[in-house]
């Protein structure tokens, strides 16, 4: 004798149903993971029966996509650290280094206003009538102003047309003596660039006095620029610092510089060159999941270790943070990302979480325990569940 079917509702049904569809789409649970290991590969069919049947098993969100590939993954270890260290110790980028040079002397340029003075003739102290590059406007009360043309050129008497630009204040003087020296007998001549209008450099971002310097006798570095422009805003990044000259841009990092024992100063500047001082908000890394603030934090002068980050976002979280999983995303090379792996289920790993660096634009990411997404994939169950609950005993009071 067969035994009775038992009936079931229609809405009764459709829980089940949507319960095994539920449970066997787990890979769409919500929220993040990283597969460190590998995922867990899913039955190829599951039947309500099944469902019913098997024991309730932690479930690993995690598809094929979610596993790194071999060697992608580099561990956080004292051997790592210690070369992380060693490279910022020791290496200074060519590009940086390109801009050390010593110091040079102040060359003539267009727009300079020269004071020349020929020692005994005053009548040589007679203001030109309208000589070409003259600035009458640039008098001293030693002698005459001549403001350099765009060709480099000025007017002088009984000479007549000079070249003076790319020659330094002796050179002019010893070109001037000697074409005078066939009108006037053993000519004494005194050349001083009386205002330096031919270089300038451009500074801009945060400083507190943005805007044009000119470049005069002494060479210019990089510092003294800075501190001419009424030095860094409290928001300025010393370690991020553009530097743009010939259609080239080289990123500076002062305080690094200064913390190897290197002079700054040994960067000059030239005609023409763009500063540009970055912002802390420009340099951030990015704390996601299982912390209790995720947030983004810029780095302090170029530098924040893991450690630090982590704190900032208040740790991770007790209840839902798998401590052993925690990932930092490198991107800055986007055909190659690296991805590097804490496991900090002993406190000691900390340590070796201060002594890790970020780099900006660096992605923190604590991965949730197993349990947690399990959990997340219910609450998203629930609700439907309790929907058709309200239904069917709407449904059967009528």
């Amino acid at each position: 004798m067969n035994p009775p079917q038992v009936r079931h509702p229609a809405s009764t049904r459709a829980l089940l149903a949507g319960l095994a569809l539920s449970l066997g789409g787990c890979a769409m649970a919500p929220g993040m993971y990283v597969g460190k290991q590998g995922a867990v590969e899913a039955p190829k069919r599951t039947t309500l029966l099944n469902v019913l049947n098997r024991p309730v098993e932690p479930v690993t969100v995690a598809g094929p996509a979610d596993t790194a590939p071999p060697g992608a993954i580099t561990p956080i270890t004292p051997a790592l650290i210690q070369q992380q260290r060693a490279a910022r110790r020791d290496e200074v980028p060519a590009d940086v280094q390109a801009l050390f040079a010593a110091p040079k002397t102040y060359t003539i340029g267009a727009g300079d206003v020269l004071n020349i003075v020929v020692w005994d003739h005053p009548e040589l102290a007679i203001t030109p009538a309208g000589g070409l590059g003259t600035d009458a406007g640039s008098l001293s009360g030693i002698g005459n102003g001549y403001n350099v043309s765009p060709q480099g050129l000025i007017q002088f008497p009984y000479v007549g047309t000079l070249k003076l630009a790319g020659l330094n204040e002796y050179e002019a003087r010893e070109l001037i003596t000697e074409r005078l020296a066939k009108y006037i007998k053993n000519p004494q001549v005194t050349v001083r660039i009386q205002s330096y209008r031919s270089g300038r450099v451009y500074l801009d971002g945060e400083i507190r006095s943005p805007g044009l310097q000119a470049l005069n006798e002494i060479p210019m570095t990089l510092p003294e620029a800075i501190g001419r422009a009424g030095g860094f805003t409290a928001t300025a990044d010393r370690a991020s610092i553009a530097l743009s000259r010939n259609g080239k841009t080289t990123l500076i990092n002062l305080a690094q510089l200064i913390e190897r024992g290197i002079n700054p100063s040994r960067i000059l500047l030239a005609h023409g060159d763009m500063v540009r001082v970055l912002g802390r908000e420009e340099a951030k890394v990015f704390v996601l999941g299982e912390v209790l603030r995720p947030n983004s934090q810029p780095l302090r002068n170029g530098r924040l270790t893991l450690n630090e980050a982590l704190s900032d976002s208040g740790g991770v979280n007790p209840i839902s943070a798998d401590p052993r999983q925690i990932f930092v995303v490198r991107t800055q090379n986007p055909e190659k990302p690296e991805i590097f792996h804490l496991d900090a289920q002993s406190p000691v790993a900390y340590a070796l979480a201060e002594g890790f660096e970020l780099k900006a634009r660096d992605v923190v990411y604590v991965d949730p325990v197993p349990l947690v997404r399990w959990n997340r994939v219910i609450s998203l169950i629930l609700p439907s569940a309790q929907a058709v609950n309200v239904t069917r005993d709407a449904t059967t009071a009528k």
